[in-house]
């Protein structure tokens, strides 16, 4: 199993930035977006499950949106109005269960890919 995010940059504030993650090897019930800055721990970000449900961290909320491409096996995080909070290492995971509870979780992820660093400038 493999996943490869890619996307990341550099950035305006308020711009926008579109990741993608290709998982290879076989399919999972959920996917997410987790980031880490500098200093801090890594966070949720978003996820989506087998049947499009979708979560999403506070600090995203109604800014970012998680979406993916089953024929491609692609997910993908739309991200708009950047702002330099936002700055951070974006890492995309997979896991078996699509139980909300969990896969907002660093524990609840099976798999992780490396990952793309976004760095918004202010």
């Amino acid at each position: 199993v493999q996943l490869q995010a890619s996307g990341g940059g550099l950035v305006q504030a308020g711009g926008s930035l579109r990741l993608s993650c290709v998982v290879s090897g076989r399919s999972f019930s959920s996917y997410g977006w987790f980031r880490q800055a500098p200093g801090k721990e890594r966070e949720f970000v978003a996820a989506i499950t087998w049947n499009d449900g979708k979560l999403y961290g506070d600090s995203v909320m109604g800014r970012f949106t998680i979406s993916r491409d089953y024929a491609k096996n692609t997910v993908f995080l739309q991200m708009n109005s950047l702002n330099p909070e936002d700055t951070a290492v974006y890492y995309c995971a997979a896991a078996r269960t699509d139980d909300g509870r969990i896969i907002m979780r660093i524990t609840g992820m099976d798999y992780w890919g490396k990952g793309t660093q976004v760095t918004v400038s202010s």
